[in-house]
Parts: C-alpha cells; structure tokens; sequence
C-alpha cells in the first residue's frame, strides 16, 4: 500500500553528494527537497585548493559556488526546494521513510538520501593525546602562512594538510607534523615535500601555558623516547568523525556503509567510510543512490 508523502526524495544534507543527488533525483523527474542547515557545499568552502577534481575546479568555493547554481537552477524548475532546518533522526517502514527535524517537523517520503557528512575531531576526541576537554586549537585549514609563528607543530597526518601545502605552495614555513601510527597511510602524498617534518608519536600532552600564549607538549615516541616542546603554534589536523542521525546503521568506527541501512535509506558520501572522503566519490555515491532506488522502485513498484 503506498503512503501518500510530499514529496519523492528527501536528501539530508547540501554538500557535493547531497547536491549530487538532487541533480540526478531532477534528471528522472522526481520531486525533490533538500534538508540543509548551514551553507550549500559544506566544507567545499574551506578546501584551498582541489587537484583531484574534474571540471577545471581549482578551489573549493569556486565548486561550492557551482552546486548553489545547480540548487538555484532545480528549483526554478519546480523540480526541488530547500528546508532551512537541521535533522535529528531517520526511520524507515515498509512504505515510506521518515525524517524528524530538531525542530519536531516530519517529513516523508518513499526515498531518503543522507548525506550529512563528517565533522571535526578536538584533541580531546583523540585516544593518543590527552588535553583539557574543550580545548580551542586552531585548525590547520583556517590557517595561512602569515599566521604561523616560531615553530608550528600539526596535531595528526590527515589529508587537509596536503590540501594545504597545494594551497600555499611558495610558503616556506615547515610544519612539524605529529603523527601517530594510525595516520602513517594518509601522510605518504606529502612525506617528499621538504616542508614538512614527520615526527612519528605514540602520545602527546597538550596544555596551554599560563603565559605568553604558548603551548606545552610532552612527546613520547613511537620508539619510547619522551621529550617536551614549548611552541607559540599548534594547530589541528586530526581529521574527521561521521555525523550520523538517529536511526542510521553504524560499524564500530561509527561511519554508516550502506549496505548496513534500510531499503528506503540511502547514505552518500563521505559519511559511508573513512576512506571514502574525496569529493569525486562524494558526488557519486549520491547519484548512484538515487539512481539505484530508482531502477529498483520502476523494477518493483512501491
């Protein structure tokens, strides 16, 4: 028995894959609402440079600028609308599937698409340093050349630092990068750059010193040895944790494969896995999830 709903997709969340989705959910003639709360393209505006990107991309704005061009285009189109909201929790039933947002509103429709993404790690989030919780350390992608001062030591190898070193490729800073062995993968595409110091850690004290503005870190290395810095900068680099909804299906990491979810619930983009956070397989993950719910709904009707 089919449920009536407003509407035929409801995508969660306006980044590259969410976008994506809405553009392919528009090419079949389905009728489509975004649920977003912050910016169209999410941490596409924080991203300094994009080499590993199709379309002449150079940075992330400029591709952030484009999917809110797409967005404006759908709906003039009729064919989408956007909700200004942020969403709490997802169920899915036998004839429809449900979106409960913050604000207690419902939504309904025979498809959702989750694309929320990923947000930041803290020092306190990480089981190889221990700091106060709430510690406020700049991250490294908000950060130019211009504000580093005296030694600059990055809190892990995650892959916005080789994002970084393409965005600012005549800065001749070096960047002591701390890095435990869980990052070893992500920093082999910059371990050839001369600007960068690799300083393999199995644990890291972080505290703010009383004065001055520096900080303080007691090192032990991999190999045991312990030794403390002073340092005027220290910036985050630890990557990312997924932000699930309510309802999803998650593997001890907390990321959300889709094999794991309903039927009527499709995840895209980088919320599926870690090593699936690059904005080429964000966009295709959510194509491909309208598009296969699409060939399966004609194949058995809902």
């Amino acid at each position: 028995m089919n449920t009536p709903t407003e509407t035929d997709v409801l995508v969660v969340g306006a980044g590259p894959s969410g976008v994506a989705a809405a553009v392919m959910a528009g090419s079949l003639n389905l009728r489509t609402v975004i649920v977003e709360a912050g910016a169209v393209g999410g941490k596409l505006h924080v991203i300094g440079a994009l080499e590993n990107v199709p379309g002449n991309w150079s940075t992330g704005p400029q591709l952030a600028e484009a999917l809110a061009a797409d967005l404006d285009r759908l709906q003039e189109t009729g064919r989408c609308s956007v909700i200004r909201g942020r969403a709490a929790s997802v169920s899915g039933y036998d004839d429809r599937a449900e979106l409960v947002l913050e604000d207690g509103r419902v939504l309904r429709a025979p498809l959702i698409v989750v694309a929320t993404g990923v947000s930041a790690l803290t020092p306190a989030d990480a089981d190889w340093i221990s700091a106060p919780a709430h510690l406020p350390v700049p991250p490294l992608w908000r950060t130019g050349p211009a504000d580093l001062t005296g030694r600059t030591y990055v809190l892990g190898g995650d892959r916005p630092l080789g994002t970084w070193l393409r965005t600012h490729p005549h800065s001749s800073r070096t960047l002591h990068v701390l890095c435990p062995s869980t990052d070893d993968y992500k920093i082999a595409e910059v371990a050839g750059d001369e600007r960068v110091r690799i300083m393999p850690v199995s644990h890291v004290v972080l505290s703010p010193m009383a004065h001055g503005g520096e900080w303080n870190l007691q090192v032990k290395y991999r190999q045991g040895e312990h030794k403390s810095y002073v340092a005027k900068t220290v910036l985050n680099n630890l990557g990312n944790r997924p932000t699930a909804l309510v309802g999803l299906a998650s593997s001890e990491d907390g990321y959300c494969p889709p094999g794991k979810q309903h039927p009527r619930i499709r995840v895209a983009g980088d919320l599926r896995s870690p090593q699936f956070q690059r904005v080429t397989t964000a966009q295709g993950s959510g194509a491909e999830a309208v598009l296969a719910y699409y060939y399966a709904s004609t194949l058995t009707p809902c």
